[in-house]
């Protein structure tokens, strides 16, 4: 009963996490441990991989997490969960990213996407630092004539990907040209 008790606050813990902003910080490693081990989650088996930091838990070979006293399916859920991990970080790193030096190379990045459509669509762009697109987010599909926006939700992406600036754009389904904003 302990045990369960243990993983229901583990888990409550990190369902919080969205609600609390982008702040990694505010979830324990020991309680993401906890909620992957399930069942098999102590507070004595969690803490004891967490004390080894999550750079030495994600090089650990599924023998080495069996050898902490993980059953077979188990450690290789977890070294499954730090491979996607990886995976995910080096996405970014892989995929060459679009650079926007003008209004021009933002139009010609949304124009052909956006050119046909019958409602007003408000588009968003998540820039990093070197102004490459790093997100890209229909924040608000209009009506014909109308796209009414609120920038909280406009602000609400841009903090959700990190972005250091943003681009917003609509279309005119009238035919005129793409209205852009940096």
């Amino acid at each position: 009963m302990e045990n369960r008790k243990y993983i229901e606050v583990a888990r409550e813990s990190v369902s919080m996490y969205p609600k609390m902003g982008s702040d990694l910080s505010a979830v324990e490693l020991q309680e993401l441990l906890a909620v992957l081990l399930g069942r098999q989650a102590t507070p004595e088996l969690s803490g004891r991989l967490a004390s080894k930091g999550i750079r030495t838990l994600i090089e650990m070979s599924v023998q080495e997490l069996k050898s902490e006293g993980l059953t077979e399916l188990k450690a290789l859920e977890l070294h499954a969960a730090f491979l996607l991990s990886k995976k995910f970080r080096s996405t970014g790193k892989a995929a060459s990213r679009y650079t926007i030096r003008s209004p021009e190379d933002a139009a010609s990045y949304l124009m052909d996407e956006m050119k046909d459509l019958t409602q007003e669509h408000f588009v968003a762009l998540m820039l990093n630092t070197k102004n490459e697109v790093i997100a890209k987010k229909t924040i608000f599909i209009g009506s014909l004539n109308a796209s009414i926006v609120h920038p909280r939700e406009i602000y609400k992406e841009a903090f959700r990907h990190s972005a250091a600036s943003i681009i917003v754009s609509h279309n005119h389904p009238s035919g005129h040209p793409l209205n852009i904003v940096s």
